[in-house]
């Protein structure tokens, strides 16, 4: 088992909604400002000059408070340095305008790491890479608690993949050991837990991981491949020996209850002999025909 668990620290801020107003409206009011203050500067003088200059200004800014948000996308919003809320409603809106505003997308992403060459369990080198689908959960956090949360997350996911890759050996024979090679639906699992444990500071959502490329390194390639197959060969090796032993068993006992023949011990020896040979053998094999009894 691989630890999962990773401290980071507890996050200084959350994301929670800001106060806004509707942008159609806010905009008819700023069209109006805009036009009275016009009409103001070009028919009054003196006094009605300044009044409709400042009306202007005003309409300006109301103008520059006006955000649109397209879908799939968040505006935080900053005022003198301040968090004061997240725009995730789509459409014109508007905030105080003299507030900072930053895009932050909220669309599903995918980042596939690097072909890291790492030591497996065993101390095999070998080669492994992974792709992981995420999406930004806490605006907040993504822009406040780290410098940048796209970074983040690629470092993250590449430690990750390293921390994987060395946890589990790339194959083993041990049926209650997981392998890198034979379980990548539990490998995949625990990659994406740890991945999410160690970008949830960020305000990042893990959808899925999964494992792009696993390989030995080209340096042992070669030998591991012949390992492989060798152990594969001793294996059904192995099954067919497990096979032809119950195949000899049941002719014997037909042979017994049906009372087909009567076999001395040395001539059940020798049956069996010939079976396994017929079973086992790896070529197609010559039969003799007996022409005599059966004990010449």
């Amino acid at each position: 088992m691989t630890e999962t668990a990773v401290e980071m620290p507890a996050p200084r801020t959350r994301e929670r909604p800001v106060r806004a107003l509707p942008g159609p409206l806010m905009l008819l009011v700023a069209l109006v400002l805009l036009a009275g203050g016009v009409v103001l500067m070009v028919t009054a003088g003196g006094i009605g000059l300044g009044v409709g200059i400042v009306v202007v200004i005003a309409g300006l800014l109301v103008l520059r408070g006006l955000t649109p948000v397209a879908p799939g996308e968040a505006r935080v919003v900053q005022l003198l340095g301040r968090y004061t809320g997240t725009l995730r409603t789509d459409g014109l809106q508007w905030v105080n305008p003299i507030s900072a505003r930053r895009r932050v997308s909220t669309r599903i992403r995918n980042h596939e790491t690097d072909v890291a060459k790492v030591n497996d369990a065993d101390g095999n080198p070998i080669e492994m890479a992974a792709v992981v689908v995420w999406q930004v959960r806490d605006t907040a956090q993504a822009l406040f608690e780290v410098d940048d949360f796209v970074a983040f997350v690629a470092i993250q996911t590449e430690t990750a993949v390293r921390h994987i890759a060395n946890a589990y050996p790339y194959d083993t024979h041990d049926a209650g050991t997981l392998s890198l090679r034979d379980n990548a639906d539990e490998i995949t699992e625990k990659l994406s837990a740890e991945i999410g444990a160690r970008v949830a500071s960020a305000g990042v959502q893990v959808i899925e991981s999964r494992i792009t490329h696993l390989a030995y390194a080209p340096e042992i390639a070669q030998a591991m491949l012949r390992r492989q197959q060798a152990g594969a060969i001793v294996a059904a090796r192995t099954q067919i020996v497990e096979g032809a032993v119950g195949m000899v068993e049941m002719a014997l006992s037909r042979l017994a209850e049906h009372e087909v023949v009567d076999l001395d011990e040395e001539r059940k020896a020798s049956m069996v002999s010939n079976l396994m040979v017929v079973l086992v053998g790896d070529r197609d094999t010559q039969p003799v025909v007996n022409a005599g009894t059966l004990y010449s």
